[in-house]
């Protein structure tokens, strides 16, 4: 049966129990039990969640929400733009070499009412991190643009995450991509 590792922050958690349903029948899907953080820590925990879940498949990952994360009074993001590139392409080439196929997901938008965040700079990071995934032909799902089809449907009240619905939304856009590699 196909292995599909599922990685990513806290829109990742919210999703996997629909893609785990969904795929049920037709694949095998593993995902570290721990939040994927910022970029920086998914690189430190990338090679220890595959000792741990075996060898992939299918990969589809994202990360983004953290390393956008402005702690007052930081005035900038956790992760700068420049560094946030530059460990993905890290955790692209620890992927690589598990020789399996590699969906990266958009960061998706908050509420404009959210503060520590914004809608711009997410845009912006997104535009890096699609470049990067085009340089080594690694298919995108665009979550980002999925959420902003109906952010007052999707998005919940803390002005971050996902309701039930935005999440089976992801969820249902998530399993279409990986079902193209089944």
């Amino acid at each position: 049966m196909t292995k599909v590792l599922l990685m990513g922050d806290s829109i990742r958690l919210g999703y996997e129990p629909w893609v785990r349903e969904c795929l049920n029948d037709v694949a095998e899907v593993v995902a570290p039990e721990e939040n994927g953080r910022f970029a920086k820590y998914t690189l430190w925990a990338v090679n220890l969640w595959l000792k741990d879940l075996g060898t992939p498949d299918i990969v589809h990952w994202n990360n983004g929400l953290w390393d956008l994360h402005h702690e007052p009074p930081m005035v900038e993001a956790l992760t700068s733009l420049e560094e946030y590139i530059a460990t993905m392409e890290r955790i692209i080439h620890e992927l690589q070499r598990t020789g399996a196929r590699i969906i990266f997901a958009t960061t998706t938008p908050i509420d404009p009412a959210a503060t520590g965040r914004n809608n711009a700079e997410i845009d912006q990071y997104n535009r890096a991190v699609i470049q990067l995934m085009q340089k080594y032909s690694i298919e995108v799902n665009d979550l980002n643009a999925l959420v902003k089809t109906n952010m007052e449907q999707y998005i919940c009240e803390d002005l971050y995450h996902l309701t039930d619905e935005g999440y089976k939304a992801c969820g249902d856009q998530v399993t279409a991509h990986i079902r193209k590699y089944l």
